[in-house]
């Protein structure tokens, strides 16, 4: 799948899982470059989840978004290589600031 770009919004169907992994078809962000997604037929990706999170920031971020059906979060912490072929339709494009607090977030729990 060509054009999937850094810090979109998309469906993604994340089974099989294993242990507390996110699953189903559910919505992701993209983190990894344009280039990278281009030419490696992957994608590094966080799992967005409806349901209210008790662990805020860096674990967990809330979406600014209007696209979404309910209220959303990403689970900064459920950072995962997907196939491009797990990869569906787009849901909206991140503004600059919500990508960049996702990469804060990621750097604070790895750094």
């Amino acid at each position: 799948m060509a054009g999937i770009l850094r810090g979109e919004l998309r469906w993604a169907d994340l089974n099989p899982v294993r242990g507390r992994e996110q699953g189903g078809t559910r919505p992701i962000v993209i983190l990894s470059h344009d280039v990278f997604n281009e030419r490696s037929g992957t994608v590094i990706a966080m799992a967005v989840t409806p349901q209210p999170q008790r662990a805020g920031f860096p674990l967990t971020l809330e979406l600014e978004s209007s696209k979404l059906p309910e209220r959303s979060w990403v689970k900064i912490s459920q950072v995962r290589t997907l196939s491009v072929k797990r990869i569906g339709d787009l849901i909206e494009t991140l503004p600059p600031e919500q990508l960049n607090q996702l990469i804060e977030g990621l750097n604070e729990i790895i750094g």
